[in-house]
């Protein structure tokens, strides 16, 4: 993850020269803050995790999960196609996927926000009331997912009783993903760029 966050960093700086002052202004902070970023994931070095390891989705998300009317289907279990083989294939934490979920939550209701705020939709002075309801709906979506998926999961042994444990474990793969994406954006999607940037320095502000 350290060396992950290290690498789109360097990424993020070599191509600040292709966005606009906005967004160059967001990766400056983001760049800034380095030394926050390894200091969240070291969290991980300095203690024992109880939880066991096990097979996951690997790339888990709202476009991985079809509504039949009736029930939900999840798809396309072959994990991050980034990733070689044998790295998809290892065991890990099931909350990387709880944590690629809440990503995708917020990607939607950025995005939707933003494509309506284009197309002329939402009006100037009402964009403030609207960003307060779309970070409402991401809240809302993600305290629902969270609590329904720890209800189901109940004492499984792939999540820690220690209530402590599960928090670093949640945080830190949230903010990997988010690191994650930051570096897909850059390298595919350069219009989401500037999404990816503010999910990263808001989930680096102090509680």
């Amino acid at each position: 993850m350290r060396n992950q966050a290290g690498q789109v960093l360097i990424l993020l700086k070599k191509y600040l020269s292709r966005y606009s002052s906005e967004i160059q202004a967001l990766a400056k902070m983001l760049l800034n803050q380095r030394d926050s970023i390894l200091e969240e994931f070291k969290q991980l070095l300095n203690r024992k995790i109880t939880a066991m390891r096990t097979r996951s989705h690997g790339h888990y998300s709202l476009k991985e999960v079809l509504y039949t009317g009736k029930d939900f289907i999840i798809i396309d279990f072959e994990g991050d196609t980034s990733r070689s083989l044998n790295e998809r294939r290892m065991k890990r934490s099931p909350l990387r996927d709880v944590a690629s979920m809440l990503q995708s939550f917020y990607c939607v209701c950025s995005m939707a926000l933003r494509n309506e705020k284009e197309s002329g939709i939402i009006h100037t002075d009402k964009l403030p009331v609207m960003e307060r309801w779309s970070q409402f709906l991401f809240c809302w979506s993600s305290v629902a997912f969270l609590k329904a998926y720890f209800a189901n999961a109940g004492d499984a042994t792939f999540l820690p009783q220690d209530k402590s444990e599960l928090q670093v474990l949640l945080n830190t793969f949230i903010l990997e993903k988010s690191i994650s994406q930051l570096d897909y954006e850059l390298r595919n999607r350069p219009d989401w760029v500037e999404i990816a940037l503010q999910r990263t320095l808001k989930l680096l502000e102090p509680i």
